[in-house]
């Protein structure tokens, strides 16, 4: 580090730092900008109770940055991307996890090539013996309207919608699945989001593809698969629901499904 030994003031006064006060009141009781001796402002504010920290010219994504002594970090805020990441792996601080799922016994009247949404943090269909199901198309059908018939009661679709209470951005989808006889199937998972209206039979409107899986080919039940997803549309907004879906193109097993969603609020 330089030093200001026997050097004039003109060679280093740049190098000082001060408080961006003009009147020498010494520390300021509201947040003022921390200097360079020429007046050059820094990214850093302060006063007898703040330190406020702002780029002066570009975002960063690593604002601020905390390392261990051996030079890896462990904290970090990242201007460029709204977040703040800690730990070894430098993750978002508010991770989360969201679990969908079902067992073995409650797709045992599934029918070949329809999306069936899984359960969204534990329970069961209300009537195994009619699932609800969003269509056969390629994905699962953007809309979904109740009614007091088999498979469209509410009762049937409460317990899987996820409703979303604050903005999130998904970072990772897997699934795990596991067949129940010797012969398996095709499979495929979707993640959809919702506009959800309470009160309304048309409840489940503008649906949206968050994520989606490849085919599984399952050879049965001597082993499980575990499979990665693709993200097609990452941020959530407040107020939507999240369903997930599983569709076994023919019906040789009965599956249990583990659908797990990475994602920080936002």
């Amino acid at each position: 580090m330089p030093s200001f030994t026997s050097d004039k003031f003109s060679n280093f006064y740049k190098r000082i730092l001060q408080i961006g006060n003009s009147d020498n009141s010494g520390t300021p009781t509201s947040t003022t900008s921390i200097q360079a001796g020429d007046g050059t402002a820094t990214c850093a504010s302060i006063s007898d109770d703040q330190l406020h920290i702002q780029p002066q010219t570009d975002n960063t994504t690593t604002a601020v940055q905390v390392a261990k002594n051996g030079g890896g970090a462990i904290f970090q805020i990242d201007t460029t991307n709204d977040l703040v990441k800690g730990g070894v792996q430098r993750l978002p601080l508010n991770t989360n996890y969201a679990v969908f799922s079902i067992d073995a016994t409650m797709g045992t009247s599934y029918g070949a090539g329809n999306h069936y949404p899984l359960i969204y943090g534990g329970g069961n269909y209300p009537d195994k013996s009619n699932p609800p199901s969003f269509g056969t198309s390629a994905d699962p059908a953007t809309s979904f309207t109740t009614a007091d018939a088999n498979t469209d009661r509410a009762s049937d679709i409460a317990n899987v919608m996820w409703y979303v209470q604050d903005a999130i951005t998904i970072d990772a989808v897997v699934g795990i699945e596991g067949a129940d006889a010797a012969t398996g199937d095709s499979t495929n998972m979707h993640l959809f989001s919702y506009d959800f209206t309470s009160g309304a039979t048309n409840c489940l409107t503008n649906g949206t593809l968050l994520a989606h899986n490849s085919t599984v080919t399952n050879a049965g039940s001597e082993q499980p698969y575990l499979t990665s997803f693709t993200i097609d549309s990452a941020d959530v907004a407040l107020g939507k629901v999240i369903v997930a879906f599983f569709e076994p193109v023919s019906i040789n097993s009965d599956y249990t499904i583990s659908m797990q969603v990475k994602y920080h609020l936002q």
